[in-house]
């Protein structure tokens, strides 16, 4: 009974909790020395000298040695805080139930007994301390294990960061060094959960220390229970080689190549070579070795040899091995009897740079010897240290003669060949190259297609944890395979990590590979079994499969596409479940299908493709960092082909960086003579998506871009022609590829339809790849250039991207390469008209000076009309000029220069547009058929996202209104933007409008839709005008819900050349919701009051709000004054209760206009003038 109980609040704990005296435990009854206490190893008859130790001889409930269950004592461990908070013993209360364990987990009831922490500081970050005894000489094999249970949660605080959580942590304090040996994940469930962790061998005293941090008011408890140490002891007669003084008895064959006795000081840092020893964690420290030699020929064993042992069936030998820098590097461990080998273990392959426990048990009726074999393939090392022999490997003294087999002859092969079974020779790149290249096929034998039926089929374990990959009998209740197969089963590691399985060197593979094989997994949850591609030339490992356990048994046949791959890559089988229940993995009958990388599928010529019935001729490059999916939509609308078909999008489940990239690659086509054209919808979508490009790859030759496009081009599909080019007698293949920006976005392709001849005329051109068919004549040269490339003065940058990299058309108008009056035209291809009216768009700079003018004529039927004419520009930027066309059959533009004498100067044209419909006013845009020049720079320093462009069609990953404000129905168009992704402070949403002239009295009008919960908002919708002066904001709103859309009126003065733009800001914390603008119309010269359109109430703004607020508060101090003011405060209260509520029309405009220095509100019908 104990003899005190102390019940503490439920504010404090609701544990009840005593303290026991630790008398009643025996404690080194047979007078043991100092250094045998506490060493987990039993000299006492009752082991009592194992007692108090941090854990006691044994627990009689859970029937474990060297364990502390804390039922009878604290085993000795001691708090050692500084202050109140600290551990103590307790267990659970039945009287109340609220934080801590509700029963301990030795017994699993309120009854048992377990270590707890209590009383927490309230307002300061605070560790308590617990510290076991001494103990001594911890084996390399040592484990330990305990149950903590962490209850209670952090109240959020103001100012309080919000990733801070009560941290419980073990370490071992050995000489003056304290080692982290464990910490606590950052999330949990509720519930006891078990701890792991391998101190390693430790010489001398050392003490575990157990600290639980929490930050302040987090109120957390943690308990411990059951603390236990396996195979923590030195094994009593035992036989240990550590190599630091000779080779222990043991024999090295004579070589080349042979066991070498060093240490990592003397070999030096090569790759390959182990940074330390095994037994002494020392770069001073001994171990063997066998290293590949470039002169030797290939396949030469190392042989290490033990002596001669007695028959038995417990001896056991454990081994640390190191195999690193090559995949062809192997150990293997064999015994000897009657001169014939036993293979027992083989390691194959780059277990990395780490030493790995192995361990076999041998069984044998005869004399035996322990043969140890290492090949170090090219460019590796093999290693092996601390063999350590058991009690029951006794050595034979009668000597009987066992003699080891004779040791393979080195392959009559040069190094960078390998042998056929027919003893011919091939080169090594040819083997499992998926092509028979030995006459008897042997070369592709053991290349990791296999039943497991003869053996392994080449596939290795590399594992080096307590999990490995081994083969196995089916049981007669297995339903998914027969006889053999490769199976996860126990290994002598100590991490718990993935088991990994590797295939041989594979390759090179064709696009169309995939691999196949059968399955079954029954694990936890958290169990999983995965197919990964290791690129040994890249040094980079993809995840190309997995599938996780979900509740039962899952197997079934897949599919893996591996696709085009360079020699040399391997394919790794990776699987992690808990063994100890009943949890099983298990992979079988494995092959490879169409790898060969000449293989030619039925639709590999065809580049024509929609989709609907598979990838037709186009693959995926696999080895890129993300892939294309084939699907009908995540959320970012359907396919072009017939809405709700299939399109390949770029994998938005894939966490972007910048510049990542995914590659669609078409098969190898073949000789074109002739040019065709290649025509393909595709869609941009997003704030960082990136870029598209469309790029030629002839066999042997450099790659060219054909097409390229940059930025959000909204949630929209597009159409785009390309040229391919006659390629005369090389193969070529087409790759569409995508670059990201940022990890905001997603990228759709669709029916790419190829035809015989070159394009027509493109409607849009960006001259980032080339001239577009433009064609120059005249006395001057127009050419397209960058400015980091080009040969003429020409912008510093592009329109299209922003940057020096840009291209644009660009002549020189100095008197000398353009003398006045003379011309130099840039002709374009024929237009063929698909409307009535078309609108031609361009952007265009004139350099200061006397750049001379730019004409722009529509050719038809050999009559040339001048539509534009433009030679002075304000300011340095890109300006845009459109004009509508009323053609009557195939009509070209044609730009004219004209020199003006300067000496210096150009003329530059950039991103030429052609879309239907007659051409709105500068700046005016209802969306429906572009964005009329209103653009997002793309200006990295600006920080600033990008507005996307889209209908009301619903898509869950672009949320926006359901209609337009122009047409009223979900196909009409508008710009929008989704405030989530800005984050707080310093990140914007910018919308721009072309350069404007200079205004004096102008109007501009919008219709804008806000669907922002009040209480996420915390930012706002700005209107600003900036210029050569500089910025200014004439109008905003805060970020509200605005229930349809909203009308908005902006006087705008400037008097410089200026733009327009709408930027969305956050103030302190982000917002949540969607903005979208439509029907944007700007008047120059024609002011707001003129408009025949009057201004309606909608919906008061934050403004008027505090407008009212004001007079309030001075009516106020009115009243506090004279005895008038009350009368005058009660009328103005009554009038501030009439404010206007909110019209869901969606016909007029906000009643509040702002200017650049005071609000004008509008007056209402009804209101008291």
């Amino acid at each position: 009974m104990p003899n005190s109980l102390r019940v503490f609040s439920p504010i404090v704990s609701p544990i009840a909790r005593t303290v026991l005296p630790s008398g009643s435990v025996v404690v080194n009854s047979c007078s043991s020395a100092a250094e045998q206490l506490c060493n987990f190893i039993c000299d006492c008859s009752d082991c009592s000298d194992e007692n108090q130790c941090g854990y006691l001889r044994g627990s009689a409930v859970l029937g474990t040695p060297f364990t502390c269950d804390f039922e009878d004592s604290d085993c000795g461990w001691q708090d050692v805080g500084t202050s109140t908070y600290g551990w103590v013993r307790g267990r659970a209360s039945l009287a109340m139930w609220g934080m801590g364990p509700h029963s301990d987990h030795t017994v699993g009831t309120d009854l048992g007994w377990f270590l707890v922490t209590m009383s927490p500081p309230a307002k300061t970050t605070a560790t308590a301390w617990l510290r076991s005894p001494e103990m001594r000489e911890a084996a390399a094999t040592c484990e330990i294990r305990t149950w903590y249970h962490l209850s209670g949660r952090c109240e959020s605080t103001q100012g309080l960061n919000q990733t801070e959580r009560p941290v419980l942590r073990l370490a071992v304090a050995h000489r003056d060094e304290v080692v982290e040996l464990w910490q606590s994940p950052e999330r949990s469930r509720e519930g006891w959960h078990q701890l792991i962790a391998y101190p390693g061998r430790i010489m001398e005293q050392f003490q575990l220390i157990f600290s639980l941090t929490q930050p302040p008011t987090c109120g957390a408890e943690v308990a411990l229970d059951d603390i236990m140490f396996r195979n923590c002891g030195l094994p009593e007669n035992f036989t240990r080689c550590s190599f630091d003084y000779d080779l222990c008895g043991w024999e090295t064959a004579a070589g080349p190549p042979v066991w070498g006795r060093n240490t990592s000081l003397n070999l030096g840092t090569s790759y390959s070579i182990p940074t330390r020893d095994h037994s002494n964690n020392s770069r001073a420290g001994f171990f063997l070795h066998v290293s590949s030699d470039p002169t030797a020929q290939a396949g030469g064993t190392a042989q290490l040899s033990s002596p001669t042992f007695q028959a038995t069936n417990s001896c056991s030998l454990v081994l640390y091995c190191h195999l690193h820098g090559s995949a062809t590097s192997s150990l293997s461990i064999s015994y000897v009897t009657n001169s014939t080998r036993h293979l027992m273990r083989e390691r194959t392959g780059d277990l990395g740079s780490c030493w790995v426990r192995e361990r076999v048990d041998f069984n044998v009726t005869d004399p035996f010897k322990v043969l140890i074999e290492g090949v170090a393939g090219s460019g590796g090392t093999v290693a092996i240290d601390d063999l350590i022999l058991s009690q029951g490997c006794v050595k034979e003294q009668e000597k009987p003669l066992v003699t080891l087999p004779r040791q393979a002859h080195a392959s009559p092969c040069a190094a960078d060949e390998v042998a056929c079974d027919s003893g011919d020779c091939i080169a090594a790149e040819l083997a499992c190259d998926f092509a028979d290249t030995c006459a008897d096929g042997s070369d592709e034998e053991r290349c990791g297609t296999t039943t497991f039926e003869s053996g392994a089929g080449g596939w290795h374990d590399v594992s080096v944890g307590r999990l490995r990959w081994g083969l196995q009998k089916v049981t007669e209740s297995d339903i998914f395979f027969t006889g053999t197969f490769l199976a996860l089963q126990t290994g002598e590691g100590q991490m718990m990590g993935p088991a990994k399985a590797r295939s041989p060197l594979l390759g090179p593979s064709g696009p169309a590979c995939t691999m196949e094989m059968s399955y079954h997994i029954h694990s936890d949850h958290q169990g999983f079994l995965a197919i990964s591609v290791a690129d040994h030339t890249a040094g980079t490992t993809q995840l190309v499969w997995q599938t996780q356990h979900r509740g039962s048994t899952t197997g079934g046949h897949v599919r893996v596409p591996l696709g085009e791959r360079s020699r040399p890559f391997q394919v790794e089988l990776l699987a992690l479940v808990d063994l100890q229940g009943s949890a099983s993995v298990g992979v079988d009958n494995v092959t490879f299908e169409q790898c060969y990388l000449d293989v030619v599928s039925p639709t590999a010529a065809e580049l024509s493709c929609n989709f609907e019935r598979g990838m037709c001729g186009w693959y995926q490059d696999l080895s890129s960092d993300f892939k294309w999916v084939h699907s009908t939509g995540q959320g970012q609308g359907s396919d072009h082909t017939t809405g709700s078909g299939y399109f390949l999008s770029v994998d938005s489940s894939v966490p972007w960086s910048h510049g990542q990239r995914a590659l669609l690659l078409s098969s190898h086509q073949e000789l074109a003579t002739a040019p065709r054209c290649l025509s393909f919808w595709y869609r941009l979508a997003g704030p960082q998506i990136g870029t598209l490009n469309l790029k030629l790859w002839p066999e042997g030759g450099e790659e060219v871009v054909l097409w390229t496009c940059r930025g959000n081009q909204g949630s929209i599909w597009h159409r785009a022609w390309a040229t391919l080019p006659s390629t005369g007698q090389q193969r070529y293949r087409v790759a569409f590829e995508v670059l990201h920006d940022g990890f905001l976005g997603d990228v759709g392709l669709d029916d790419i339809t190829q035809t015989a001849g070159p394009c027509g005329a493109k409607l849009s051109c960006s001259f980032e790849v080339e001239g577009c068919g433009l064609a120059a004549s005249g006395k001057g040269t127009w050419q397209r250039q960058s400015n980091g490339t080009g040969t003429t003065a020409g912008p510093v940058a592009d329109h299209t991207t922003g940057t020096t990299a840009g291209h644009y058309m660009v002549v020189n108008t100095g008197r000398l390469s353009l003398p006045a009056g003379h011309t130099a035209a840039l002709t374009s291809q024929p237009y063929q008209p698909s409307m009535s009216a078309q609108c031609l768009a361009f952007w265009y700079q004139l350099s200061a000076g006397t750049p001379g003018s730019l004409r722009v004529f529509v050719e038809q039927s050999r009559v040339r009309r001048k539509v534009l004419s433009m030679s002075t520009m304000e300011g340095s930027n890109w300006h845009r000029s459109h004009v509508t066309i009323q053609p009557d059959g195939d009509w070209q533009v044609v730009f004219e220069a004209v020199g003006a004498g300067g000496d210096h100067g150009y003329i530059a044209l950039d991103d030429l547009h052609v879309s239907e419909g007659a051409c709105p006013k500068p700046a005016s845009c209802d969306f429906e058929q572009d964005t009329c020049g209103w653009s997002s720079p793309l200006d990295p320093r600006l920080h600033s996202l990008a507005w996307g462009w889209k209908s009301g069609i619903t898509l869950a990953k672009y949320p926006g209104p359901e209609q337009d404000h122009t047409l009223g129905t979900r196909n009409g168009h508008y710009m929008h933007f989704d405030t989530s992704v800005l984050g707080a402070r310093g990140t914007s949403a910018l919308l721009e409008s072309p350069p404007l002239p200079a205004a004096t009295d102008s109007c501009l009008r919008f219709w804008y839709h806000m669907d922002i919960p009040e209480h996420l908002s915390s930012g706002e919708l700005r209107v600003t005008l900036h210029g050569a002066a500089g910025q200014r904001t004439v109008w905003s709103v805060p970020g509200h819900r605005s229930r349809g859309w909203q009308g908005a009126v902006v006087p705008v003065q400037s008097p410089s050349e200026f733009q327009i733009s709408f930027e969305i800001t956050t103030r302190r914390w982000p917002m949540e919701g969607t903005v979208a603008l439509d029907d944007i119309m700007y008047s120059a010269r024609v002011g707001c009051h003129s408009s025949p359109e009057s201004p309606v109430e909608e919906k008061p703004s934050g403004s008027f709000v505090a407008e009212v607020a004001l007079s309030a508060l001075l009516a106020l101090v009115i009243v506090a004054l004279v005895a008038a003011g009350g009368w005058y405060w009660l009328k103005q209260r009554r009038l501030a209760s009439r404010t206007p509520t909110e019209n869901n029309s969606s016909q007029g405009f906000d009643n509040i206009t702002f200017r650049d220095d005071k609000v004008i509100i509008s007056p209402r019908e009804g209101d008291e003038s």
